[in-house]
């Protein structure tokens, strides 16, 4: 009795933990050996990712192996626990179980399986993309396995924002630099390497123009860096690290593509970079420069010096920084003005010489703007900004399509402001009772 419940408990452990064995035709692939057994190989691959709870990949299973019997030699088919092996499903995009690939010509761009769970439909799938193959081959138009094999150096895209780092290199320029590095480490053989990076030379150019070098993109061969490698534990290909002055390196973990790389880098900026600048609007370039640079410029116009003194304007300003700090993330520029040095822009944003404190939002772009309704103080501009910030609030084209001419102003000193001096009148020389008697 005790041998009988050995035996169908071992048996129940091997069902839980892997669908096939060594026995079967099916090639059971890991992210140890999926590169050299598929990425690097000639052949055409059918891939099943699954999991050994799933009951559609219990189904699925003899079909499996017998379409990989009726296909030894001529199509290699494998299997992936993508339960056990997470972070090989996550990169191919597996979403649910079982997902079937097929690794053709091109085994960097692998199609989805969609036909029959049948092993009659598998292997006519199977010998239709093989056909597929051998005449693209035959036209010239097939590479075979070469996306494969080729050499980092060789493949698309200009990676001319990307830095190469090397185990003499990367101290000097990485570790206490005062900007953020998203390094990644790469090995040339790597399909997955392969995939991302054009992905990764795109974000480098994105990034570097939108923060101002700020944060950096590099890479290192950690088959050559060996050294590298070890000190950050690197085990797979692609792995990125996240780099930040004062800080243990971080994984990244997001999303491969150009636009998720962008937005961490971004997000990364964002955090670690000073509130933008406040800037007085003295002339046509201050304006035009900030909000063309801009997604919005929030302009304020604040009360004539002799109304608010020094201290009072510095109240104002100081709320606009706040407001600046706490929204830097949007990447907003912010100006303002002193009512009345600008009267033909207050007239096109609707201002128009009353109401100070006032402020605008403008969408150069698009020449629109939005008002704020509220009070000027930090509780009614966050208000009008986190309306702004998910696209809602009224908004209405600026005055004549284009912003009007800027004059040319002198900056605040920063003090309170003085009437102007009269000039005295010198009455000295001038004989009140000298009149011309003859016109009396």
């Amino acid at each position: 009795l005790l041998f009988v419940l050995g035996t169908v408990s071992c048996t129940l452990f091997l069902a839980v933990n892997g669908l096939y064995s060594a026995s079967d035709d099916v090639i059971e692939l890991t992210p140890t050996n999926f590169n050299k057994e598929v990425i690097q190989s000639e052949s055409l691959w059918l891939v099943e990712f699954y999991a050994p709870w799933c009951g559609h990949c219990q189904r699925l299973t003899p079909e499996w192996k017998k379409a990989a019997t009726a296909l030894k030699g001529v199509v290699k088919v494998g299997a992936v626990d993508a339960d056990k092996h997470q972070s090989l499903g996550g990169q191919y995009g597996v979403r649910g179980f079982p997902t079937i690939k097929i690794f053709g010509a091109n085994k960097n761009k692998a199609e989805d399986y969609q036909g029959g769970r049948t092993s009659d439909a598998i292997v006519d799938a199977a010998l239709s993309a093989l056909r597929s193959l051998v005449k693209d081959r035959l036209s010239g138009r097939g590479g075979g396995y070469s996306s494969g094999k080729q050499s980092r150096e060789s493949g698309g895209g200009d990676k001319k924002d990307v830095i190469e780092l090397t185990d003499d290199s990367f101290d000097k320029n990485v570790i206490n630099s005062d900007d953020v590095w998203m390094v990644e480490f790469y090995a040339p053989w790597c399909g997955h390497c392969k995939n991302l990076e054009p992905e990764w030379a795109a974000a480098a150019t994105e990034v570097k123009e939108q923060t101002k070098g700020k944060v950096k993109l590099a890479a290192v061969d950690a088959t050559v860096n060996q050294m590298l490698a070890s000190r950050y534990g690197i085990r797979g290909f692609p792995t990125i690290k996240i780099f930040q002055k004062g800080e243990d390196p971080v994984d990244y973990d997001g999303g491969r593509t150009r636009s998720d790389i962008v937005a961490r880098a971004l997000d990364l900026f964002s955090d670690n970079a000073p509130p933008p600048e406040l800037l007085e609007i003295i002339s046509e370039d201050v304006l035009k420069s900030t909000c063309d640079a801009h997604q919005l410029c929030i302009i304020s116009i604040l009360p004539h010096i002799l109304d608010t003194g020094a201290s009072g304007r510095n109240s104002y300003l100081d709320v606009m920084l706040k407001m600046a700090e706490k929204y830097k993330k949007k990447m907003w520029g912010w100006l303002w003005t002193e009512a009345g040095a600008q009267s033909d822009l207050e007239s096109s944003l609707g201002i128009g010489g009353f109401g100070y404190p006032a402020m605008a939002a403008v969408n150069a772009r698009k020449m629109k703007f939005a008002l704020l309704k509220g009070s000027f103080s930090e509780q009614g501009i966050n208000e009008f900004l986190r309306e702004l910030s998910v696209g809602r609030g009224s908004t209405a084209p600026v005055g004549g399509g284009a912003f009007p001419k800027i004059h040319s102003v002198e900056p605040w000193d920063g003090k309170d402001g003085e009437l102007p001096v009269e000039d005295d009148i010198d009455l000295s020389d001038v004989d009140l009772d000298d009149w011309d008697k003859d016109e009396l």
